[in-house]
């Protein structure tokens, strides 16, 4: 099948999902396309504050896409090209478009109210509390997977072979190994992560109390972008993956306990700029490599259905693909984004589906891309050796970087090495950004979580500090005694029950005004079981069974967690019945 083929099949769903199914569900939840947003009548030029709107899908974007959507479909297309690009594009769809944009929408028409709100006001306190657990513990399986993956993406050594290189080259440092001489490729991304972070405070200084032009700020940006991969070819500084963890963990900290103007945001202002100029050339190498020919399922490539093999990686295809890509499928993580920011900025409810919707699936169209890449760029017997090694957790940071060099050369004839370059700091950019912005929102729900247990505000428990240490800790340590891999499934199923927990919510608040809600109840329903089922077999197939006593406990926990939602739905269905006559008909005492 050529790649162009397939990316033109994708981008008709996804054409079909923003230009019919999402204006379908706006009709449906009542959507008034210039109807004012609580940006506009509550404005206070702090936290609501109106937006453009191609400016905040710019910043909304940016907020939910990390390394997700590559590390995801990366290990799930072990199972075959196709069954990971059906899982991105449908689920993208029918599932986290749906969920970004209906979540989006309700919260804005609740006044800016973050999901966890909109959670209590349908499912009560009960479910105001699950909606925090489970994020909490979703946000510290997210750090911990990020933390390990970004110390092995930035210690990555590909084999010279790999890079069509020979042993006489000078553009790389090198190594002697067991396997042969290999180029220090993450070390250039090491160099570029330190002076990033270095020059972060100057860019802030200049862009947030300075305020100099955006054109100024993005030349600025772009210059200190490109001088910092030029040091890092010149001076790749080369660590240990542990020691990596340890300094990563102690910057995440300080970057979530000082103001966001002084490293977080110029920080990721400068690698924004690494990111979309992967996601273009991404996109163009599709392009151009499908004008050339270049076709998926072809020769030593990874093949278009390889259920069997993915089935001894992966466990069951089903529920595990559909965990394993998380993001760029479905996320529960978007709804803090939608909830926490995005909605206090539209500036039209019109908005709130160009936004949600349209976001997301440019997040899925990003994973696609991810796949595709993999499919023409890496031959599948490098891929399992790199990925799914038979000792060690595996590189598939490298794998996919690899993978981008590969289609890179073959579309435009760069050097492997660049395109191998390209490929690690777009996945560098994407992991800190997430460890950045995860650990932050960590500390605010920990504040929430201690208030509500100790029904008021407690000094050490309020205090940033130490609930900055709280999640670094915990995030540390599971990071450094589980892979990513026996982390990554668990972190998948977080998510994947922290988005079943928001449609559910949304389905209730959807429910009691008369509006139709199949298009929630769906996803909902499937999640709900697909995570469940997920979590039980790995519980039993390999956690105990392994005695990985971490993570068997955190599995349970869920188990514990998804037991008590379904709970809580049943006993409120009697209540949700009584709740809707009253609000239908006041709704329609209204409008007579």
């Amino acid at each position: 099948m050529n790649i162009l083929l397939l990316l033109a099949l994708g981008g008709i769903c996804f054409l079909v999902g923003i230009r019919v199914y999402s204006r379908y569900i706006s009709r449906q939840v009542n959507l008034v396309e210039n109807a004012p947003t609580p940006s506009v009548s509550q404005t206070d030029e702090k936290d609501y504050v109106p937006t453009r709107t191609y400016v905040i899908f710019a910043h909304h974007f940016a907020t939910i896409a990390g390394v997700g959507p590559i590390v995801g479909p990366t290990l799930a297309v072990v199972c075959g090209v196709l069954p990971a690009v059906f899982w991105v594009v449908i689920g993208g769809v029918l599932f986290g478009a749906v969920h970004d944009f209906v979540a989006l929408f309700i919260s804005t028409r609740e006044k800016g109210e973050s999901m966890a709100m909109v959670t209590q006001s349908t499912l009560g306190k009960a479910g105001f509390y699950l909606f925090i657990v489970f994020t909490i513990l979703m946000l510290l399986l997210v750090t911990s997977a990020f933390l390990s993956l970004t110390a092995i993406s930035l210690t990555s050594r590909p084999l010279l072979s790999d890079l069509s290189l020979d042993t006489t080259q000078t553009i790389l440092r090198t190594q002697e190994t067991p396997q042969g001489t290999v180029g220090i490729i993450g070390g250039i991304a090491s160099t570029s992560v330190i002076v990033i972070t270095l020059l972060a405070p100057l860019m802030g200084y200049l862009l947030y109390r300075k305020k100099i032009p955006t054109w100024q700020g993005y030349s600025i940006g772009a210059v200190i972008a490109i001088i910092s991969v030029l040091v890092g070819i010149n001076y790749p500084v080369m660590i240990q993956p542990t020691v990596w963890m340890v300094i990563l963990t102690i910057y995440v900290m300080f970057a979530a306990t000082i103001p966001v103007w002084v490293i977080l945001q110029p920080r990721d202002f400068v690698n924004t700029q690494i990111l979309y100029l992967g996601l273009v050339a991404l996109f163009l190498g599709t392009v151009i490599g499908g004008l050339k020919g270049l076709t998926l399922g072809a020769g030593g490539n990874i093949p278009l259905m390889n259920l069997s093999q993915g089935a001894q990686y992966l466990g069951w295809i089903w529920p595990m693909l559909f965990i394993f890509v998380a993001c760029g499928a479905i996320s529960g993580f978007h709804a803090l984004a939608a909830g926490g920011t995005t909605s206090k900025q539209v500036t039209t409810e019109g908005a709130t589906r160009r936004v949600g919707y349209g976001a997301m699936i440019l997040e899925s169209l990003l994973a696609l891309l991810v796949i595709i890449a993999l499919g023409v760029g890496l031959s599948q017997s490098r891929y399992i050796q790199i990925v799914w090694p038979s000792v060690g957790a595996g590189n598939p940071v490298l794998g996919f970087s690899l993978a981008v060099a590969g289609l890179m050369h073959d579309s435009f004839g760069l050097s492997m090495t660049l395109g191998a370059v390209l490929g690690i700091l777009l996945v560098e950019g994407f992991a800190v950004t997430t460890l950045d912005s995860a650990v932050r929102i960590n500390c605010y729900l920990f504040e929430e979580l201690w208030r509500g247990i100790f029904g008021r505000n407690v000094p050490v428990f309020s205090n940033r500090i130490f609930n900055g240490a709280l999640s670094v800790v915990i995030m540390f340590y599971l990071a450094y005694t589980q892979s990513y891999k026996s982390v990554w499934p668990i972190f998948g199923a977080a998510n994947q029950l922290l988005a079943a927990l928001t449609l559910i919510s949304l389905t209730v608040w959807l429910y009691v005004r008369g509006l139709k809600s199949w298009f929630t109840i769906v996803p909902a329903v499937f999640m709900t079981i697909t995570t469940i089922v997920s979590l039980v077999y790995k519980l039993f197939q390999e956690y105990l069974v392994r005695g990985m006593w971490t993570v068997a406990v955190v599995d349970l926990i869920l188990v514990l967690l998804s037991i008590a939602l379904i709970v809580l739905v049943v006993g409120k269905a009697r209540q949700l019945v009584a709740v809707r006559r009253k609000v239908t008909a006041r709704i329609a005492s209204e409008l007579a």
